[in-house]
C-alpha cells in the first residue's frame, strides 16, 4: 500500500502534530502551513518561523517523546500565552537582581573567581543527560560553578557568568534566541531566590577568613533546594503551556529525571568555593568529580536502555511496551478531557511466527535466532515512525500504535503487517514462510489498561488461527472466555511480575515406597492465595493459563521453586527426587529442555533428583514434536512420568517408543478400587502393563489403609494420598519428615 494512502488512512508520521499533543500528524506544505494556503512573507513569516520552526525543547527537555521537530517552536494557538508567560519571567528576572547590581561592589573578585568563572562558561560546551523514566533531560554542569560563585561572591557574579553560559551553551547547541533569553530569565530567578535564603539564614560569603557552621550549612543546603525548586517551576510551567497535559504530573516528571543530578551538582559549589580559598590551582580538579557524575549518568541511562531491549532483536522488551502503553494512556486521557469526542485510537497488535518450531527443529536455533532477527527489521520498517515494535519472548512480537486517527486505521495497520511478513525470508538459499496471525485490540474500546489490551489481542490473535485469518479484530463474540476468567489470568500475570513468595507457591506430598514405606520422593503441587479471592484450584488455574503464554512463565516459576528447594534441602543432608508437572506447551518449545539444563545447573541439583509428569493428551497433541522433547529430557537424565494414565487414549505401541519411568494410576480409579470391582480391575491391568513395559506405578489418592493393602497386594510400587500426608509447604514437609513413621507392614 502506498505511504499516501497509509496517511490518508490516519497513521501519523512520527512524533506528535503540531497543536495536537499525542495527535496525528497532519499533511503541510513546505512553508508549514495546510496545503493550499499560500507562502506568508515580510514580519509575519518570521514570526511564524520562530513559533513553528523545525525542532523545539526547553534546556534539550524532550517533553514530548523526543520529536525533534519540536523544538524552538511553540503552535500559534499556544503563541500568544507562551510568549506571554517568557516575557513575564524575563520581567520579573530583571526586576529581582537589578538591585543587586545597583549595590554590588566591582573591587573583590579575586583569581579564584575569574577561574571559577572560566570554567563554568567552558563545561558547557559537552552538557550530560540525566536519566529517567522518561526521555534523558539535559543537565548543564555550569550550575555548580555558578552556585558557587553566588555563595562566595554574591549574586551578581552568579548571574553575569550564568547568562554568558546560557549564551555558549545556546550558540554551541543552536538554540533559538527567544529560547535562550528564557534560560537566562529562569536561571536569574533561581539565583535571586537562593541568594534570598543565604540572606534570610545569615550565611556570609565564604571567603577565606568565614566561619560556618551547622546553620550556615543547613543554610547553604536549604538554598540549593530553593534554586532546584524554583527552576523547576519556572520550566516546568513552560513545558506544561506548550504540551499541555497536567502540570503536577509534568512537574513530577522533571523532578524524578533531574533532582539527583542537578541538587549534586550545586552540592559541590561549596566545596569549589573552598578549594579556591586554598588556591585557584585547586578549582580546576572539581572537573574530576564533574567528569564522575557525568560518567554515572551515561552508564545509568545506558543500563536503563538495556534493560528495556530484547537482546536477540534489539527491539524495545516487554517491560519498555508497557511503559510505552501507560504513558499513551495517560496522554489519551489527558487529550480526551480537553477535545471531548475525539476519534484518536491506539492499537496493540499481538502475533507470533507460524510453525516457527519446525525451523528451530529442522535447521537449528542459530537459524531460527536469525529468522527472528529478520521478522524484527521487516515489522520496524513496516512501522516506522507510526508505533513501536516490540518482541515480547519466544516468536511472539507486539506492534503498538499510538496515533490512529480512528478505529478502521486499525485495519490498515494489521494489513500493512501482514504485508510485510508474506514475503518468505531467505537465509542461506533457502526461503522461510514467516506467516503470522495477527490480533489487535484497540484502546480505549477493548481495554484502557495494558494487561486488558494485551490478554484482549491475543484472544484475537488466536481467533484469527482458528479462522485462518491474517488478523482478527478483538471481538467479545470471539472471546470464549468469561470476563472473570480473562481478569483471573491478568491477575495471575501480576501476581508472576511481583513475584510474591505468599502468594504463588509449591505445597509438596510426600511419595512412598509401598513395600518399605520410606518417602522416595515429593511431587510439587501449585497453590495460587489470591489476595481477595482466595485459595485458587489448581485445576481452574491450569484451564485459565494453559492456553495462553502465561502457562511458560508459569511452568518457568514452579519449575525455579522446585529445583531451588531441592537445593536446599540438599544442603541439609536431605535427597529427595521431585516430580513436576507440565503442559502440552511446554513440551512443543524447543528451548524448554535448555532453559531446564541451565536451571540445574544454576542451583547444583542432578538431574536425577528431577521428574516431569506429562498427561496422556500432551504426549497425543503433536506426538512427532513431543517424542524429540522426551528423548532430549531422557538423554539429560529427568525422568518422566506418565500422569492420570488410564483417562487418555493412548496406544500400546506409542507408549513402547516413549523413554518413560513410571506412570501413575488416576486418582479416580484409586479412590473406588475398594467399592468398585471395575475401578479395581483397571487398577491390576494398568499395574500388569507397567510392569511389563518395566515401568515403575504411583498410585495417586490413597486415602486409607485398606486401599494401600490392594495396592501392595496388586504390585503397586509407589503411593501418594492423604492416608500418608496431604500436601504441604517446604518447611512443613521437613518438620513431616523428622517425625515421620513408616505404617505397619500387612
Amino acid at each position: 500500500m502506498e505511504a499516501a494512502s497509509l496517511r490518508d488512512a490516519g497513521l501519523g508520521q512520527g512524533g506528535t502534530g503540531e497543536g495536537e499533543p499525542g495527535g496525528v500528524v497532519r499533511p503541510v506544505n513546505g512553508n508549514g502551513s495546510a496545503p493550499g494556503t499560500p507562502e506568508r512573507t515580510g514580519w509575519r513569516r518570521i514570526f511564524r518561523d520562530a513559533v513553528r520552526g523545525p525542532a523545539w525543547s526547553w534546556r534539550s527537555r524532550e517533553a514530548d517523546a523526543g520529536d525533534p521537530r519540536l523544538r524552538d517552536t511553540v503552535p500559534p494557538d499556544k503563541a500568544t500565552r507562551m510568549f506571554g508567560y517568557i516575557v513575564a519571567v524575563i520581567v520579573a528576572a530583571v526586576a529581582s537582581v537589578v538591585p543587586a547590581f545597583v549595590s554590588w561592589s566591582y573591587g573583590h573578585a579575586t583569581a579564584s573567581a575569574w577561574v571559577i568563572a572560566g570554567l563554568a562558561l567552558v563545561v558547557d560546551l559537552a552538557p550530560f543527560r540525566a536519566p529517567g523514566r522518561g526521555a534523558a533531560a539535559t543537565v548543564f554542569p555550569s550550575i555548580t560553578f555558578t552556585f558557587a560563585l553566588l555563595v562566595g561572591w554574591g549574586l551578581v557574579p552568579a548571574v553575569v557568568v550564568q547568562t554568558l553560559a546560557v549564551v555558549v551553551s545556546s550558540v554551541r547547541l543552536r538554540h533559538a534566541g527567544w529560547r535562550g533569553l528564557f534560560n537566562a530569565a529562569q536561571y536569574a530567578l533561581s539565583f535571586a531566590a537562593a541568594a534570598g535564603v543565604l540572606k534570610l539564614m545569615r550565611v556570609p560569603p565564604l571567603s577565606p577568613d568565614a566561619h560556618i557552621g551547622v546553620t550556615g550549612v543547613i543554610g547553604l543546603l536549604l538554598a540549593a533546594v530553593v534554586w532546584f525548586a524554583v527552576n523547576d517551576i519556572l520550566v516546568t510551567t513552560a513545558v506544561w503551556l506548550r504540551f499541555a497535559g497536567g502540570w503536577r504530573q509534568t512537574f513530577t516528571d522533571t523532578f524524578r529525571q533531574e533532582a539527583l543530578s542537578t541538587l549534586a551538582l550545586l552540592a559541590l559549589g561549596p566545596i569549589v568555593v573552598a578549594s579556591g580559598n586554598v588556591s585557584p590551582v585547586l578549582v580546576p580538579l572539581m572537573l574530576v568529580p564533574l567528569f564522575t557524575v557525568n560518567e554515572l549518568a551515561r552508564y545509568t541511562e545506558r543500563e536503563r536502555r538495556r534493560s528495556a531491549r530484547d537482546d536477540l532483536t534489539g527491539l524495545p522488551n516487554r517491560r519498555a511496551l508497557f511503559r510505552e502503553m501507560r504513558s499513551q494512556a495517560r496522554a489519551y486521557e489527558q487529550r480526551r478531557s480537553r477535545i471531548p469526542g475525539d476519534k484518536r485510537r491506539m492499537a496493540l497488535l499481538l502475533l507470533d511466527i507460524d510453525q516457527f518450531r519446525h525451523v528451530n527443529d529442522a535447521l537449528g536455533h542459530a537459524v531460527g535466532d536469525r529468522l527472528l532477527g529478520a521478522v524484527a527489521a521487516r515489522l520496524t520498517e513496516s512501522i516506522g515512525s507510526d508505533g513501536m515494535v516490540a518482541r515480547l519472548g519466544g516468536d511472539e512480537f507486539a506492534v503498538l500504535a499510538p496515533r490512529l486517527a480512528d478505529t478502521s486505521a486499525a485495519n490498515v495497520l494489521a494489513e500493512r503487517v501482514a504485508d510485510a511478513l508474506a514475503e518468505p525470508v531467505t537465509l542461506d538459499g533457502l526461503p522461510l514462510d514467516v506467516a503470522a496471525a495477527i490480533g489487535v485490540a484497540i484502546h480505549p474500546d477493548h481495554g484502557t489498561d495494558h494487561p486488558t489490551l494485551l490478554r484482549r489481542a491475543e484472544v484475537a490473535m488466536y481467533d484469527a488461527k482458528h479462522r485462518a485469518a491474517t488478523y482478527a479484530i478483538y471481538s467479545p463474540e470471539s472471546d470464549h472466555s468469561s470476563p472473570e476468567r480473562l481478569e483471573l489470568l491478568a491477575e495471575l500475570r501480576r501476581a508472576l511480575d511481583l513475584a510474591r513468595p505468599d502468594e504463588i507457591q509449591l505445597y509438596y506430598q510426600p511419595q512412598v515406597d509401598m513395600a518399605t514405606g520410606e518417602v522416595v520422593g515429593v511431587e510439587a503441587l501449585l497453590r495460587w492465595h489470591h489476595p481477595h479471592r482466595g485459595l485458587i484450584s489448581p485445576s481452574h488455574l491450569i484451564t485459565v493459563a494453559e492456553h495462553t503464554a502465561v502457562m511458560r512463565r508459569l511452568t518457568s516459576r514452579v519449575l525455579e521453586d522446585a529445583i531451588g528447594q531441592l537445593a536446599k534441602w540438599k544442603a541439609q543432608g536431605l535427597m529427595l527426587r521431585a516430580s513436576v508437572n507440565v503442559s502440552v506447551r511446554d513440551m512443543q518449545r524447543p528451548e524448554f529442555v535448555d532453559q531446564l539444563a541451565n536451571m540445574l545447573a544454576d542451583r547444583g541439583v542432578s538431574a536425577n533428583q528431577v521428574q516431569l509428569e506429562i498427561t496422556e493428551g500432551a504426549l497425543m497433541a503433536d506426538p512427532r514434536r513431543v517424542l524429540v522433547t522426551l528423548h532430549r529430557l531422557d538423554t539429560l537424565g529427568v525422568a518422566l512420568s506418565l500422569d492420570d494414565f488410564g483417562t487418555g487414549y493412548s496406544s500400546l505401541q506409542h507408549l513402547r517408543r516413549l523413554p518413560l519411568a513410571e506412570v501413575k494410576i488416576d486418582r479416580s480409579f484409586v479412590l473406588g478400587m475398594t467399592t468398585d470391582p471395575d475401578d479395581a480391575a483397571v487398577v491390576g491391568s494398568i499395574i500388569d502393563l507397567a510392569r511389563a513395559l518395566g515401568l515403575r506405578v504411583v498410585a495417586e489418592g490413597v486415602e486409607d489403609d485398606k486401599t494401600r493393602r490392594m495396592l501392595i497386594e496388586g504390585g503397586c510400587e509407589v503411593a501418594q494420598g492423604w492416608y500418608y500426608a496431604r500436601p504441604m509447604p517446604a518447611d512443613d514437609l521437613f518438620a513431616w519428615l523428622l517425625r515421620y513413621q513408616p505404617p505397619g507392614r500387612p
